[in-house]
């Protein structure tokens, strides 16, 4: 299953995060890399020490902080930096990218365009046009065309380690997705292709807000069945909120929905399931993000999904409850108890 480039380009990787250090790592065993990180201590410490954020930094790569030597370098770069720079970087980025260029990027998150003296806290509502995927933020800052994303049950500890998993590369253009697979692809590591690319992305930011949830539910010890009653639920959630914004049903039934919303809705390895587990132990929400070194998505993502709730009249209960337990101070248990009473009736020919 094992594939070379057989371009002598090396490939790119912008962000040296726990998610972009393990999609280096697989993609230094077929091609050479180019590592972009921020902090000259990383970079210094990958070309020292060989190793970054616990894990070992293949041979094949090399840590950079120049980006347009990155982008002259590489035809193909994998931005993968949270939601909250992405557009930012791209804007530093942009001047060195070409139409040749193939961007697939690796953030599951949402941009949101707002106006002089706007925040996300104070402004009542969004609609679609003012909330972006990392795709359209590439696309309204560069002038690539031909876009991409990984999404999947990707658990970077678990990719570090060469345990067995699979991605989705999703993209309008066949040529995009072909070159995720020929880069990516090895014997423990499966790359699919999806040609809805929005549906993909909105299924990898939405399980972030499950995931947050499950934590929760994890932390009070409510068992297995709760659990099971939640990612039902959940992925019921999903799919309206996903079609609000554009996406189509089939995304969310695959590997980057139901199989990346079962991975992280299980898992203390999730950014997103740790908030929630540490917000039923009774730790605030400031303190919990002030102490992670790396961002949860999940947070940011529910306020946005609250006000793309009230502004397509959404069925979205499990997201308005989080809403409110984590910026209304709603307590917990009363959220649980809720939801327990919330009549359920999915609308089949919605779905």
């Amino acid at each position: 299953m094992t594939s070379k480039n057989t371009s002598k380009k090396p490939v790119g990787v912008i962000g040296a995060g726990s998610f972009g250090m393990a999609i280096a790592n697989i993609l230094a065993q077929n091609s050479e890399v180019l590592l972009y990180a921020r902090d000259p201590e990383v970079i210094n410490k990958i070309a020292t020490n060989k190793e970054h954020r616990g894990q070992k930094v293949h041979t094949n790569i090399t840590a950079t902080g120049d980006l347009s030597y990155i982008a002259n370098t590489c035809d193909i770069l994998f931005p993968i930096v949270p939601s909250s720079a992405f557009r930012e970087m791209m804007q530093q980025l942009s001047p060195y990218l070409h139409p040749y260029h193939i961007l697939i990027h690796g953030t599951k998150g949402l941009d949101i365009e707002l106006g002089e003296g706007e925040t996300l806290d104070n402004i009542k509502i969004l609609n679609r046009e003012n909330v972006k995927t990392m795709s359209e933020v590439i696309m309204d800052e560069s002038v690539v065309i031909r876009v991409g994303c990984l999404a999947g049950p990707n658990l970077a500890k678990e990719l570090a380690a060469g345990q067995p998993a699979a991605t989705v590369v999703a993209s309008h253009y066949n040529e995009v997705i072909e070159a995720g697979q020929h880069l990516l692809r090895n014997d423990f590591f499966q790359v699919y292709g999806n040609q809805d690319l929005i549906g993909i992305e909105l299924a990898g930011v939405l399980k972030n807000i499950i995931a947050i949830a499950s934590g929760i539910l994890s932390g009070l010890n409510l068992g297995e069945n709760a659990k099971g009653l939640l990612i039902s639920r959940g992925m019921i959630e999903m799919i309206y909120l996903g079609k609000a914004m554009g996406g189509d049903v089939e995304a969310f039934v695959g590997l980057a929905g139901i199989g990346d919303l079962v991975a992280t809705c299980n898992s203390t390895l999730s950014r997103n399931f740790t908030v929630g587990n540490r917000l039923a132990k009774g730790e605030t929400l400031t303190d919990i993000i002030a102490s992670m070194d790396e961002v949860a998505e999940g947070v940011n993502t529910i306020k946005i999904a609250k006000k793309i709730i009230d502004y397509h009249k959404v069925r979205a209960p499990i997201t308005e409850a989080l809403y409110e337990v984590l910026f209304e101070g709603l307590p917990v248990e009363k959220a649980i108890q809720l939801l327990m009473r919330y009549p359920y009736n999915v609308d089949i020919d919605f779905l």
